[in-house]
């Protein structure tokens, strides 16, 4: 896809949303109020809002390889002091999703040097290799999922800013289109 394509996308996009709600961008531009903060993976196919269809304004969105959370992600972390502090949200989505990149790479052992430090971390998420039961990496999707729930409760900035919002695990199939909750 060229730059021009992008560009006609785009003005495709301003031309719906002028046709349903002349007013949006004008609403848009006087801030945010988001009902949700959402940790998502990077990868390209499980964009929350499109998976969603959720309009502009709704979810506040951090993303990162395999959903992590970890204290030491300066960003992660900013993203979620923001999200429940100044834009006080109410739900919180950590989503993960089949066939992910992030945690087949932690599980093989792939070994890049620019990769390395990250996957060690998810990596920490998943279940020892020593296991006699074979995990599929699905399986292993949902257990990562459940992990980055069980850490985000224990997050400082969750646990001083945001106790009272509800923490929702999800996996989206990439095969499928559906969301699933996980729970333990």
């Amino acid at each position: 896809m060229e730059l021009l394509e992008l560009r006609k996308k785009n003005e495709e996009f301003i031309k719906k949303i002028k046709e349903t709600d002349p007013a949006f961008f004008d609403d848009l531009k006087k801030g945010q109020t988001p009902e949700f903060f959402v940790l998502s993976c990077s990868d390209s196919r499980v964009s929350p809002s499109v998976i969603t269809q959720m309009p502009l304004g709704h979810m506040f969105v951090h993303r990162n390889i395999a959903n992590q959370v970890h204290t030491e992600d300066e960003s992660f972390s900013a993203s979620l002091y923001y999200a429940l502090k100044h834009l006080k949200v109410k739900k919180i989505i950590i989503k993960g999703h089949t066939d992910c990149g992030g945690v087949k790479a932690a599980w093989s052992g792939l070994n890049d040097d620019e990769l390395n430090g990250w996957l060690s971390k998810i990596q920490t998420s998943l279940p020892s290799r020593n296991n006699q039961k074979e995990v599929s990496i699905d399986e292993l999707t949902k257990i990562n999922v459940l992990e980055q729930v069980n850490h985000l409760k224990e997050h400082p900035t969750y646990r001083k800013y945001g106790t009272d919002v509800e923490i929702i695990g999800c996996l989206f199939h990439v095969e499928s289109g559906e969301i699933e909750r996980v729970t333990t």
